[in-house]
């Protein structure tokens, strides 16, 4: 496939979309519209046979959702895979991890986005204050053991994609 023209179709701070033309191996012509997103670090905070959650509010779902700390880079701000999860963890947790390790790297959502995101598994945790940012004001953080998180995900009450991959990723890397 070979892209024939690209015209940005909207930018806010956080997300940027664009409307790509293409032509197919078969001549045949199509557009794509492309979602362009920072890549992010998702964490999963593991201790006493369970992990560390944080739930809050997400606007496109209309309700508050379970999940592992994530999140990007501040606008202006860059850093390695490894330093942003670190941030997110203490931003959202309060949380440091002696130990961080990586499971691995995931796309989001390859035919709809650019977004990436790697996975972390943090142990060895210290608590700390948390810096969360004004869009995280309502959230939470609690710790839930290994059983009731797959009660929650067999409930349908844990249903962020990432974090359910990220979850997949530690199953695998236990075997």
């Amino acid at each position: 496939m070979r892209t024939t023209g690209s015209r940005e179709v909207y930018r806010n701070p956080w997300i940027r979309v664009r409307e790509d033309t293409v032509e197919r191996a078969d001549g045949s012509s199509g557009v794509y519209g492309v979602v362009e997103k920072p890549h992010f670090a998702l964490v999963l905070p593991a201790e006493r046979n369970g992990f560390w959650l944080v739930e809050q509010f997400r606007h496109p779902l209309g309700r508050r959702a379970w999940e592992f700390p994530q999140g990007t880079w501040s606008q202006g701000v860059d850093g390695t895979a490894e330093e942003l999860a670190r941030v997110e963890l203490a931003e959202e947790t309060g949380l440091r991890a002696g130990t961080l390790t990586h499971l691995g790297h995931l796309d989001l959502a390859p035919g709809l986005s650019t977004q990436e995101f790697d996975v972390w598994l943090a142990t060895d945790l210290t608590p700390g204050s948390t810096a969360r940012e004004a869009t995280e004001a309502d959230m939470v953080s609690a710790f839930v053991p290994e059983r009731e998180l797959r009660a929650m995900i067999r409930a349908g009450r844990f249903t962020d994609g990432p974090s359910l991959a990220a979850f997949a990723l530690l199953l695998l890397d236990r075997t």
